[in-house]
């Protein structure tokens, strides 16, 4: 039986959040909780820590669909990278040891994916169809493909080589920051960046996400493309709302 109201949590490299959403409209029906990701990023803490917040926001709730978003790519269930936590996360089944630690069910995804899919359900991307680019401009690039509202998830499109490297090197909001680039220096990155995407995708709408995107009208309107190109709707919440909806979306089915 499908679920109007699931748990989101999102864990970051420096926090992790969570609340209970409303599916039917993206609202957070429960304050947003927020605990500091433990020091090291090791598994175990992070795990005890998500233990903690669950508890605070699932308090007069009861079973409820969880959903769990994570700097990684997940494969099956396993982390097979690590982006801000620790390397014992590389190869890790982390959905079954989450499940072990909370002592309930949840599904596990991509933090990238899963702000992708919040926007396709609630934000910019909803009733868009064909492919639909999200790109999140932070310490990295995560990337998030949609065709037709689906997921297809772990693109990892930040990391193209152009240019002979690892673009996200170049192009992430990490990079303006470190190299200390005006608008428009950074924007001919960028450029470089959604061209060579548009070209490989030939995409219907490019959404940029990440904390950069409140800023959307100093550099946006500095990219050409044939693609149109919006700020996201949803940044501090997307991964809670993401996570949220594809735990009722990829729910077992209960007889």
């Amino acid at each position: 039986m499908s679920s109007s109201t699931a748990i989101g949590i999102d864990i970051g490299g420096t926090g992790i959040k969570g609340a209970v959403v409303d599916l039917s409209t993206g609202a957070l029906l429960s304050p947003r909780v927020k605990l500091p990701t433990p020091k090291g990023g090791r598994p175990q803490d992070i795990i005890e820590t998500t233990r903690q917040l669950l508890a605070t926001v699932s308090s007069g709730t009861s079973d409820l669909p969880i959903g769990v978003c994570f700097p990684a790519v997940v494969k099956h269930g396993h982390t097979m990278s690590a982006a801000n936590v620790s390397d014992k996360w590389i190869g890790l089944a982390a959905e079954r040891l989450f499940e072990k630690g909370l002592g309930v069910p949840i599904h596990f995804v991509n933090d990238a994916d899963a702000a992708g899919y919040a926007e396709s359900q609630f934000g910019a991307a909803r009733d868009v169809d064909g492919v639909v680019l999200l790109t999140t401009l932070g310490t990295g690039i995560g990337t998030a493909l949609i065709n037709d509202g689906e997921l297809v998830p772990n693109t990892e499109l930040g990391h193209l080589e152009i240019d002979g490297v690892d673009y996200e090197t170049r192009a992430a909001f990490s990079a303006k920051e470190r190299d200390n680039l005006s608008w428009e220096k950074w924007a001919a990155r960028l450029q470089k960046y959604y061209s060579r995407l548009e070209a490989l995708f030939t995409p219907d709408l490019f959404i940029v996400g990440g904390g950069v995107s409140k800023h959307h009208e100093d550099f946006l309107p500095l990219l050409h493309l044939d693609t149109r190109i919006i700020p996201a709707v949803h940044r501090n919440n997307a991964g809670i709302l993401g996570a949220a909806a594809l735990a009722v979306k990829y729910a077992p089915v209960t007889a």
